[in-house]
Order: structure tokens, then C-alpha cells, then sequence
């Protein structure tokens, strides 16, 4: 069994595993206990009562956190020529179409998120073996496939997030850093979990929000009262 540093022993003694913490209550003490001496992400791990292998409950989007995520999100953005300055003037790190291409076929994947326009998908959809793994394929279901380029562009740099659920039922997603305050925390904590229940699937039976757990990296878990939500 692996040592626990008394870091983390520490941080460990100050979460009850066997409580169910309200929202507000474990944002302040997912800050108590973080031991990273870095600006460690919060992260929220959701257990949905959903079959994802059925094409209504897979469920799968984006929203907008009100505080951001406080990381700067590099992104590429599939386009015609006449769309390129548009997409940087936006915030765009990248912005062109075959020069990228050749360079994702190349191995090169050093960004967050990609934004295609529908024209272009044809010859992007050929990176779908790079691109996909990587939960970088755009979608229209996110608003990664669309003419607006410059539009999605800056809804992802303003703090727009996409998630989807995996094959086990869970949604993994930041929720900011351990910097921001509890606050902050909590309203972009609302705003996924209220999203999530806008979208339950009229075919999922019994608990829709099994579980909900908050961490930051190389914290302990928190547990949150499903109950308390929405």
C-alpha cells in the first residue's frame, strides 16, 4: 500500500467520508484541503442513472461557467482563407485548414479545443482517429461545427465548457482553479449540475444524480448531497 504523505494525511482527516457535504460547504473545504502547491483544477465527477449505450441518454453539451475555468484554452479553428483573421481577431491561437491538417497528421495535438466550419469537415473528418480519442473532434452538438467560427471561438475563451458522459454513466468536468474563491466556485458548480438536470432523458428510471463527488488534484473527494441540487 502507498505511503501517504502527512500532507495528505492531514488533508484526508478534514473531509468526512461518510458525509454528504451542501455545495457552498464543500467549496470552502476543497480549498482547505488542497495540498498541490500549484493552482490546482476543481474538478466535478457526476455518477448520472443513465445507460449511455442508448443514443437519448447519452448525454452530451456544453455550458457557459459564469467564473470560467482559469485556464486559457488554445484553440484551432478549421476555416477558409476568408476566415482566418476573423477567428484570430476572436482569440484563436490557430486558425487556417490544410497547413493544420498536415500538421495533426503529423502527431501535433498541443491544444484544447478545435472549432471546424461545416464546409470544411469533409477534409477535418479524415483526422478523426487523432481527434477523437482526444475528446478534440468538433461537433455540432457543442457548437465546435459551425459558420460562426469567431462567435464559438469567444464563448470558449470566455469560459464555455463541453462534457460528455462516459461509458460508465460519469461526467468529468473543471470547474475552475483552487484559487478562485468558494464562491466562484459554487455558481460554476450550479451551473453544470442545473444544466444536467435541463437535460435528463425522460427515458432514465429512478436516480437521475446517483453520485456527486468535487476534488482538486491530489485532494481527497468531497461528497455532495445530490439532494441539495437543483
Amino acid at each position: 500500500m502507498a505511503k501517504v504523505s502527512k500532507k495528505r494525511a492531514a488533508a484526508n482527516a478534514k473531509v468526512d467520508s461518510n458525509k454528504l457535504y451542501a455545495l457552498d460547504e464543500a467549496m470552502k473545504l476543497i480549498k482547505d484541503v488542497n495540498t498541490t502547491k500549484f493552482d490546482a483544477s476543481v474538478d466535478l465527477h457526476i455518477r448520472l442513472g443513465v445507460d449511455p449505450r442508448k443514443a437519448d441518454q447519452a448525454i452530451r453539451g456544453t455550458v457557459s461557467l459564469p467564473h470560467g475555468t482559469g485556464k486559457t484554452k488554445r484553440v484551432l479553428v478549421f476555416c477558409t482563407p476568408d476566415k482566418e483573421e476573423e477567428a484570430k481577431a476572436a482569440g484563436a491561437d490557430y486558425a487556417g485548414l490544410d497547413e493544420y491538417i498536415q500538421k495533426v497528421q503529423g502527431g501535433w495535438t498541443d491544444i484544447d479545443v478545435v472549432v471546424a466550419m461545416p464546409q470544411v469537415m469533409a477534409k477535418v473528418g479524415r483526422l478523426g482517429r487523432i481527434l477523437g480519442p482526444r475528446g478534440l473532434m468538433p461537433n455540432p452538438k457543442t457548437g465546435t461545427v459551425t459558420p460562426n467560427v469567431a462567435a464559438a471561438v469567444a464563448d470558449v475563451k470566455g469560459g464555455k465548457i463541453s462534457f460528455r458522459v462516459d461509458k460508465y454513466g460519469i461526467i468529468h468536468a473543471s470547474i475552475g482553479r483552487v484559487s478562485f474563491t468558494p464562491e466562484k466556485l459554487t455558481d460554476n458548480a450550479s451551473e453544470l449540475l442545473s444544466t444536467l438536470l435541463r437535460m435528463r432523458p425522460s427515458s432514465a428510471k429512478g436516480a437521475y444524480m446517483k453520485s456527486v463527488t468535487v476534488a482538486s488534484t491530489m485532494s481527497p473527494g468531497i461528497k455532495l448531497d445530490p439532494k441539495g441540487i437543483g
